[in-house]
């Protein structure tokens, strides 16, 4: 019988010891991580290794050049392949428990890294005394204009200093660039009846944080995947059930900014309004700004459409 997940490990990965410093986790779904693969493989401490989740009907030409690109790596580099998508939480749980790592680091397939990254997160995880590391984000550019809404939106609510961030605690954590103790993970993993896009991250920090500690640093790396408005639209309109499922779980996640837009609007029933209204206004010429109002008038709006 075909397992659920098959295992492809390069020469490093055969001869590593036992365990490592380091695991770098990275799941994929129609993404290709082979730059960033390259990126990290180049100079990285021979501690470390970095394992692949492709997350189910992958692309077989895809798949098999990531087959030749781990095979080339010269860290312990593994690919995991699904036959059937996990989603998002699920992909990140099965990584970690196929790690070999005393500290995991959650990486998107789409991120950019600068040279002596994981290095340097070795030192992080080295000096801290917390249980996981956000390690945060860069500004995002975007050169197609049709990106620049996400990136203005990226901007605006994800990069943050360290010192911005530890004022916001939990809420400003994000599963990518996060680094995580393995033995405090197993006992804290994502929830994985968040299925879909979003809330997931925000559901696990704040799970996590009630039994371990976090901090933030200062060791960003920029986040790729910017998307039209049609495409990132998209994307919310799925995520209203995971919003729903953290407003349940986490009361306390009530008293964000957006959060309170979306119930406002749940209990002024002018959700369907919000929704038509936010749409058209990140989807015209208008300035940016009146445009990233729109968009987040549009989140706000599916959210509460989505609330009991």
């Amino acid at each position: 019988m075909t397992p659920l997940i098959e295992e492809h490990a390069n020469a490093a990965a055969r001869a590593a010891p036992g365990s490592l410093a380091l695991s770098v986790l990275i799941p994929f779904h129609n993404d290709d991580p082979r730059r960033l693969l390259a990126a990290l493989d180049t100079g990285a401490p021979d501690s470390v290794e970095i394992v692949l989740f492709d997350d189910g009907a992958p692309d077989p030409a895809l798949n098999a050049a990531l087959h030749v690109a781990v095979g080339a790596c010269a860290r312990p580099a593994r690919l995991l392949t699904a036959k059937a998508n996990l989603g998002r939480s699920a992909a990140r749980n099965r990584l970690a428990t196929r790690a070999r790592g005393a500290w995991l680091v959650f990486l998107d397939a789409d991120m950019e890294v600068a040279p002596g990254f994981l290095a340097r997160w070795l030192e992080h995880v080295s000096a801290s005394r917390a249980d996981a590391v956000f390690g945060g984000y860069e500004p995002v550019a975007a050169p197609d204009p049709d990106h620049r809404l996400h990136a203005a939106l990226a901007h605006a609510s994800d990069v943050a200093g360290a010192q911005d961030r530890t004022r916001q605690g939990a809420f400003a954590v994000c599963s990518s660039n996060l680094a995580v103790k393995a033995k405090a993970f197993s006992a804290a993993p994502f929830d994985e009846g968040f299925t879909g896009w979003g809330w997931e991250d925000v559901d696990w920090a704040l799970t996590f944080a009630r039994r371990f500690s976090i901090a933030h640093v200062d060791h960003p790396a920029r986040h790729g995947g910017l998307e039209s408005p049609a495409r990132l639209m998209e994307k919310f309109s799925t995520s209203g059930a995971n919003f729903a499922r953290l407003m349940e779980r986490h009361p306390e996640y009530a008293a964000r900014k957006g959060a309170r837009l979306a119930l406002r609007l749940k209990r002024s029933r002018l959700a369907a309004p919000a929704h038509l209204l936010g749409r058209i206004a990140a989807l015209s010429p208008l300035p940016l700004k009146v445009r990233l109002l729109g968009l987040k008038l549009y989140r706000a709006a599916v959210n509460a459409e989505a609330l009991p």
